[in-house]
């Protein structure tokens, strides 16, 4: 008996759940993906949320409130450093003991991190010590989340029917609106209903232990999914085998890459319309940061609308007509969209909606824009390197690079950043198409062109 047979692993529980469950269609794995996604980005916004109105003034109260905020939010993209770590870390997790452990141990370090949170120490009581806390924090956040990449998404798209793949692709994208509904109402409820003594005293822990309580009901709903037979039937045909990271980066690097960028419009606008236009009104306007939450709601949900239809578009006219097409909206955008949020509540709602109508076209299809150019062996760790790398490069420093540019530039300034996402996103699917397929049989040129839409 081999070392690796005698190691404790899931396989064995796994495969009696799987008996017991049965198959599951496309149609329950794509809501195990929605409240997968959700719990993720819910725990997500309720950070980038605390980002500005909290840890400021919480952690870095002896600095200018510019400073202090640009301070949060580099601590904030921690997360994203650390991401690709955690997804080699919990790889090779799954390798040797199976995928419900990886899943598990992944998802019960984002709570546990996500819930420490709320414990961490202000400035009056560690000093410069609070920030080293929360840093830690944040970190153990980030290796969580490459970790808890649990292959769902692939899994979905494997799944769809041949026509319908557009649609099948944004239903992942749908948990990043609905997370944000969640977040932005909870942290809306407590800012009206109680002083901003008792808010920042407790208040704003709150929803950081409500984030356990909604990974723990998201770990049984994916744990639901990863056990059944489909699943394990794709795992042994390879198609969603987790292979070691530094084999799939040998394999796989030029597509990883031209995977990463290809949906950057979509991952700098994610910002620019959720933390960045919060942390400009908090700073430069009056106006209560309770009040800009529900304008933000209500963009979510143009975000819900946009997304499903970036679906049809797709099925329609192909994904990468709906990412190039959507890129060029998000230039044009960029060029004088920003100058809105000086224009009062008319203005921010206008930029919020327009902004989230692009974000959804584009968003909804940004998730493993060219994965059906990877070869199957190394799919499922290079669609996770490429959601780590499209995460880290193209939203992670988001919002402090447009907090930056505005306070030195002016809010027109701020839309550099846009413009530069768009661009890097028309030349990755340039590349994709020009050198993406290059590699590849005939057979499977047809097959990722299929995938793409573009038959």
């Amino acid at each position: 008996m081999s070392a690796k047979a005698e190691l404790p692993n899931s396989e064995g529980l796994e495969h009696d759940a799987a008996e017991l469950h049965g198959r599951v269609d496309a149609g329950e794995i794509a809501v195990g993906v929605i409240i997968g996604r959700t719990s993720e980005f819910f725990d997500f916004f309720v950070y980038a949320i605390a980002s500005v109105v909290v840890f400021p003034r919480l952690i870095f109260p002896h600095l200018p409130p510019i400073e202090g905020m640009m301070w949060s939010f580099a601590i904030f993209a921690l997360a994203f450093l650390a991401r690709p770590l955690g997804t080699a870390f919990f790889i090779a997790i799954d390798r040797r003991f199976g995928r419900a452990t990886r899943l598990t141990t992944a998802l019960l370090l984002l709570g546990t991190s996500t819930v420490a949170v709320a414990f961490t120490p202000g400035h009056a009581q560690a000093g410069v010590w609070a920030a080293i806390i929360l840093s830690v924090f944040r970190i153990g956040q980030g290796v969580a989340l490459g970790g808890a990449w649990d292959g769902l998404p692939s899994l979905l798209a494997l799944s769809a029917p041949e026509k319908r793949k557009g649609w099948y692709a944004m239903v992942p994208q749908l948990g990043a609106p609905f997370g944000l509904l969640v977040a932005s109402a909870l942290f809306a409820y407590l800012l009206t209903v109680l002083s901003a003594e008792d808010f920042m005293d407790w208040g704003w822990r709150y929803p950081f232990f409500c984030a356990f309580a909604i990974n723990v009901v998201a770990l049984f709903a994916r744990l639901r999914i990863v056990v059944t037979p489909t699943f394990q039937k794709l795992f042994e045909r390879r198609e969603l085998q987790p292979t070691p990271v530094f084999e799939a980066i040998r394999a796989e690097g030029p597509r990883i890459v031209i995977g990463a960028f290809a949906p950057l419009a979509s991952f700098a606008m994610f910002h620019m319309v959720t933390v960045f236009p919060l942390s400009w009104v908090f700073l430069f306007t009056r106006e209560e940061p309770s009040r800009f939450l529900m304008i933000e709601m209500v963009g979510a949900v143009a975000g819900i609308v946009a997304i499903m239809a970036s679906g049809v578009l797709a099925d329609r006219y192909g994904r990468r007509k709906v990412l190039g097409g959507t890129a060029a909206a998000i230039a044009a955008f960029s060029g004088f969209a920003p100058q809105l949020l000086e224009g009062g509540a008319t203005g921010e709602l206008v930029f919020m909606v327009s902004g989230f109508i692009l974000l959804g076209l584009a968003f909804g299809q940004a998730s493993g824009a060219v994965a059906n150019s990877f070869a199957k062996r190394h799919r499922y760790t290079s669609s996770a390197l490429t959601s780590d790398l499209a995460w880290l490069f193209g939203a992670g420093f988001a919002p402090l690079a447009a907090l930056l540019l505005s306070v030195y530039g002016g809010l027109l300034a701020s839309g550099a950043y846009l413009l530069s996402g768009a661009l890097v996103t028309l030349l990755a699917l340039w590349l994709n198409r020009t050198l993406g397929h290059s590699h590849l049989p005939e057979g499977r040129k047809r097959a990722s062109r299929v995938g793409s839409g573009e038959a």
